[in-house]
């Protein structure tokens, strides 16, 4: 990275938000991990879907069905690690709000720390690639909070959008919680109300997560930003994020990155990679 760097360095100018010459009344951007357990229903899925799909990229023939294969098999454990209900389509089966918590220990770690932050006044900030998955959220924190929750993705007209954002962002009791798709939510739009930004699962390209943390630490903002990233410890989540913090360094250097290059692993890699650490279920 650092030759790397050595060699482009002389063509590029890069200006960015941490640099104090740049913005100097800009607050503080506070990142960390938010580590949560998988429970014995999400840690069940979680193995007999690597078996299976292991066994089929195992005896695939073709560099374009394996890469889908792989992608596949990333995408539906990133589902079982948000919650059973995401990835056995049962997001509307109308649940209760303490069915819906027990069978995830990632959505127990998400309202544990939502409760202190509300009790602190505080205004929120969180993301999912998965609309359903939104939706479900949206519908879990009014009924266990009691509170008015904001949930804005790609079929949001653009009238209801504007309206969203003018409550999130005026003052008074307004809604604390604000819900939205990466990629609908993650760009073009000013969220400064909010001191917390929650990633409730992850993006293979860290420049995506950036660009939706900004939505909150950007010019306006009068509060330090504390940004939280969810990883259920002993999954691919965990490894994953290890890859990410990896190859960020990497894309900072030469600033870029794309992302499919999860789909560059070896078998014997990738099966490295999603194994579970069965002594980190709960």
């Amino acid at each position: 990275a650092n030759r790397l760097r050595r060699l482009v360095s002389p063509f590029i100018l890069r200006r960015v938000k941490s640099d104090p010459t740049v913005i100097q009344d800009l607050p503080e951007k506070q990142e960390s991990k938010a580590y949560c357990y998988l429970s014995p229903e999400q840690a069940t899925l979680y193995e007999a879907v690597v078996q299976d799909s292991l066994q089929a990229i195992e005896s695939a023939q073709e560099d374009m069905q394996r890469r889908g294969m792989v992608l596949s098999l990333l995408m539906k454990l990133k589902q079982i690690c948000n919650h059973p209900a995401q990835f056995l389509h049962q997001m509307e089966d109308g649940q209760t709000v303490t069915d819906a918590a027990t069978r995830s220990g990632k959505l127990v770690r998400l309202a544990e720390l939502v409760e202190e932050l509300l009790a602190a006044g505080d205004r929120a900030l969180i993301f999912s690639q998965f609309a359903e998955m939104g939706g479900f959220l949206q519908s879990y924190l009014q009924g266990h909070f009691g509170r008015p929750v904001l949930f804005l993705h790609g079929g949001t007209p653009a009238r209801k959008r504007n309206e969203m954002v003018e409550r999130f962002q005026a003052e008074g009791d307004g809604p604390p919680l604000f819900v939205l798709s990466l990629k609908a939510g993650g760009t073009g739009l000013n969220l400064t109300r909010a001191s917390h930004v929650f990633h409730y699962d992850r993006w293979w390209n860290p420049a995506v997560e950036d660009q939706a943390t900004d939505r909150a630490f950007r010019i306006g903002q009068k509060q330090n930003v504390q940004v939280h990233k969810f990883v259920c410890v002993g999954t691919l989540e965990e490894k994953i994020d290890a890859m990410i913090e990896q190859k960020k360094a990497l894309a900072q250097a030469i600033v870029g990155g794309g992302e499919n290059w999860l789909t560059e692993l070896s078998t014997a890699e990738l099966r490295e990679l999603v194994h579970l650490q069965r002594e980190m279920v709960e």
